[in-house]
């Protein structure tokens, strides 16, 4: 008998929930690892999960998950159709894992192709490549249509031109719901380009974690781990338009998923709901239906082969932009959309104790990802200043409103 398929949190949850700092982290990682597996119709076996527990426990390396990953496909006598799935599966969670427990990233167009490479390294020959063909890809909530990916001549200008322009993009006063409106839009325009020939959708979720890690969210990645095919799809909506049907653009579907992400909420996320005829055939009932309503025919790059379960989950609860600590609130406060030095910072919080400070308020703050410095790369710089993350500003917005 084969490998049973895992996904997402599965049998990481005791670690994500009661573990040890370390070990709390490292599964959250395998955790959005495995489930994202799911948007390309993948499993992983029992074997990874056996290896991963291994790794959280800190008893093996990340790099010795991968060796033993690839010991293990190698030294099969006999394959089955099975591994031939779960093996790409096995080695790209381990990747991933590897990438996400690092706190290293570069917003740039070298940084998204490093991101593509590190993930699908030992398993794709064109692994940190860009594609040199124009592609379509039929989605099964399109009832078979295809998103308009960017032209294969066009992709570095394009991804060039998106990361430059949020990079430019100023959060300082948007609510909560501004902000999420934006960076759907911003991960959604990414997607679009669709700049690799396969693993567009995984690349694209763990350059948008990295990202969002580097704003100062530190949000629990079991929201992407149990609803990665739900990403996708609601990427695929947010995409597509056909007026002739009366299909406009859909980002509130990406929206939501980001609101259980970055807010905490638990909003119902289905993946029958993004069909584009579920309007039009289904009057949602009290309770819907288990399963949507067609199959899709074979479209492996939209259809996981066992469809994952899409109701949140009760370990995104603490994905919360508020906080109970009045230091870091009153911090907040005091920074809102300006830029301090240490001095400036307990003037305006009214302490004199440097030590206190830095111990109660301005670590916590940092730590929470609600303060930044200006100079990360260089913490004694002599012109050194704080200022809030965009996470610290939708704090700063709540408290103000």
């Amino acid at each position: 008998m084969g490998d049973q398929p895992t996904y997402g949190f599965e049998g990481f949850e005791e670690y994500i929930l009661h573990g040890e700092p370390d070990k709390k982290q490292k599964a959250a990682n395998w955790s959005i690892a495995i489930g994202l597996q799911a948007v390309d119709g993948l499993h992983t076996s029992e074997y990874l999960r056996q290896t991963a527990i291994k790794n959280i426990e800190g008893e093996i390396t990340g790099e010795e998950v991968k060796k033993l990953i690839k010991t293990y496909y190698t030294s099969k006598t006999v394959r089955t159709d099975d591994d031939n799935i779960t093996e790409e599966a096995d080695k790209v969670s381990a990747n991933i894992s590897s990438l996400l427990n690092e706190p290293t990233f570069a917003f740039t167009y070298a940084g998204l192709l490093a991101v593509h490479r590190r993930i699908f390294n030992g398993v794709f020959s064109f692994a940190g490549q860009i594609r040199t063909q124009n592609i379509t890809k039929k989605e099964w909530v399109l009832d078979g249509e295809t998103v308009r990916y960017v032209s294969a001549l066009d992709l570095k200008e394009a991804i060039e031109y998106d990361l430059d322009e949020e990079r430019k993009y100023n959060y300082n006063g948007l609510s909560s719901t501004e902000t999420i409106k934006h960076l759907s839009k911003f991960v959604a325009n990414l997607w679009q380009i669709h700049p690799f020939r396969e693993g567009n959708t995984r690349t694209t979720a763990i350059f948008t974690v990295k990202y969002l890690q580097s704003m100062g969210f530190n949000f629990d990645n079991s929201v992407f781990a149990a609803n990665s095919w739900y990403f996708r799809n609601a990427l695929v909506r947010a995409n597509f338009q056909n007026l002739q049907k009366g299909i406009s653009y859909a980002p509130e579907y990406l929206e939501k998923f980001f609101r259980n992400l970055l807010l905490g909420e638990e909003n119902d996320l289905k993946n029958r709901y993004l069909h584009i005829r579920w309007k039009s055939v289904h009057t949602p009932p009290s309770t819907p239906p288990s399963t949507p309503p067609s199959t899709p025919p074979s479209t492996p790059t939209s259809t996981p082969t066992s469809t994952p379960t899409s109701t949140p989950t009760s370990l995104g609860k603490k994905n919360k932009i508020t906080t109970d600590n009045e230091n870091v609130i009153r911090l907040v406060n005091a920074l809102g959309n300006q830029e301090m030095n240490v001095k400036e910072m307990m003037l305006a919080v009214n302490l004199k104790d440097r030590k206190n400070f830095v111990e109660y308020s301005l670590e916590p703050a940092i730590k929470t990802g609600y303060v930044r410095m200006l100079y990360p790369e260089s913490p004694r710089h002599p012109r050194q200043k704080y200022l809030l993350t965009v996470k610290g500003q939708m704090l700063f917005n709540m408290k103000k409103n």
